[in-house]
């Protein structure tokens, strides 16, 4: 075989992949905006969420201006609605009262979009410039898309009325997990520069050295934040930092969100209906100060978000870092709890074939995992494609999630991949574990 028909072979290949990622993005985008009727997509559910109809439209008009007119280089579809689903000039609050596309015409346009996309990608020449190398835009776009579903999937959690989706539960436990690890002092790398699709807050990667730290097996579970609801701690100052303890007050928290006192224990609320809280399942629906509150309760901290990824990434056999951690192979059903396969955290210990080598447990999927760090460039960041992805929201105000969730596809999760929120938001699917320095005598083990 000749070096062009492996190059064309190549070629061919990423052709494939990317419309198979296509239509599988598409397909859940679909599944989310067809189980209700044109009101409840039209609804505001929450003054946190667009209407459903947004999301829909906003996706493919993203598709158009990146794929279409920037890759393709072909004539607008709808150059009219660019300013009515532009996140930064449209506040959520804001669009329910914009002119939207209604829904029979934003699944019209999303339509003409795609094809016209399917039509660019039959003749794309993947090495004519670093957007489209190794497919870039079309990993970002079917990115993009995904996000919007997790979004939708959290808009669906907060709507009343009657249950429309439906999923398996997750697998039950297949091994004991709990404790913590030691996490030996010492570099490895953080992000990436080899990962064709990672974004641009993922890379360059470096080095970070740092001390011996303990990092929890699992997330933190409902039982072990049930001890600290039960023990009083969102009624006791002492482990809120000041701005927490602020935002207890005036929010009125007093348990996670979805959760109601059940006689002696405690339900939950799942995408419409009721269940008993299950103590062996990750918390989720708790805010980066609940968090951080539980975390000095048990005496304790937040993770870093380098601590985080070298729990997540590091192989003490090689020094290498993976891009998950059960090694670089893409996420089986096997490794995680993720692409919405099912509607709620996996107990702790149902994925054992994903734990990392030193044995810390589902750091991928079930919960996105808060960090204590704010959300920053990795040193040598350059914004790409375009500032408003990342660069925009860098400063104190938010912190760095890791991990993805249940709700999180496996194409927008990877071992180096940076989520961020305002520290007070609990409407994503948001849980964590605990970390600590290591004492003398653990760091010399």
């Amino acid at each position: 075989m000749t070096d062009t028909s492996i190059d064309r072979l190549g070629t061919e290949q990423l052709r494939a992949r990317i419309a198979a990622e296509l239509d599988r993005t598409r397909a859940r985008t679909a599944l989310l905006t067809e189980v209700v009727d044109d009101a409840d997509l039209m609804r505001q559910h929450s003054p946190l969420m667009s209407p459903l109809v947004w999301d829909l439209a906003h996706v493919g008009n993203q598709e158009e201006l990146w794929l279409v007119r920037d890759v393709g280089g072909r004539p607008p579809v709808r150059q009219d609605i660019d300013d009515l689903y532009d996140a930064f000039k449209q506040p959520r609050k804001d669009r329910p009262s914009l002119p939207l596309l209604p829904p029979a015409e934003a699944r019209a346009y999303v339509s003409t979009v795609r094809n016209k996309v399917y039509d660019l990608l039959d003749g794309v020449r993947f090495t004519h410039g670093r957007l489209v190398a190794e497919g870039f835009a079309f990993g970002m776009i079917v990115q993009h898309e995904q996000q919007h579903d997790e979004t939708m999937l959290a808009t669906h959690q907060l709507r009343a009325g009657p249950a429309v989706l439906h999923a398996p539960p997750p697998p039950e436990p297949r091994a004991p997990v709990g404790g913590e690890v030691l996490i030996p002092a010492g570099p490895f790398t953080m992000g990436t520069d080899t990962d064709p699709w990672a974004l641009d807050n993922e890379r360059p990667a470096h080095p970070v050295e740092l001390p011996a730290y303990v990092i929890d097996a699992a997330p933190v579970t409902n039982g072990q934040y049930q001890r600290f609801v039960a023990a009083g701690g969102y009624d006791d100052s002492r482990w809120w930092s000041s701005a927490g303890w602020a935002h207890r007050m005036a929010a009125g928290l007093s348990a996670p969100l979805h959760w109601r006192r059940d006689g002696d224990g405690w339900a939950y609320r799942r995408f419409g209906r009721w269940a008993p809280v299950r103590d062996d399942e990750p918390v989720v629906h708790v805010c980066w100060y609940e968090a951080q509150a539980y975390a000095s309760w048990a005496g304790k901290r937040l993770p870093t978000e380098a601590e985080w990824e070298k729990a997540a990434r590091w192989d003490p056999a090689t020094g290498r870092s993976r891009r998950y951690p059960w090694g670089d192979d893409d996420p089986a059903a096997a490794h995680a709890n993720l692409g919405q396969r099912h509607l709620w955290p996996a107990p702790v210990g149902a994925y054992p074939d994903g734990a990392s080598p030193l044995g810390v447990h589902q750091l991928i999927g079930d919960v996105w995992e808060w960090t204590s760090t704010n959300f920053r460039g990795h040193p040598g960041f350059t914004a790409f494609p375009y500032r408003e992805y990342s660069e925009v929201f860098f400063g104190d105000d938010y912190r760095v999630l890791r991990g993805g969730s249940f709700g999180t596809d496996r194409v927008a999760c990877r071992g180096t991949f940076r989520n961020w929120d305002l520290p007070i938001r609990r409407q994503i699917f948001s849980g964590f574990r605990c970390a600590r320095d290591a004492r003398p005598e653990e760091s010399r083990s």
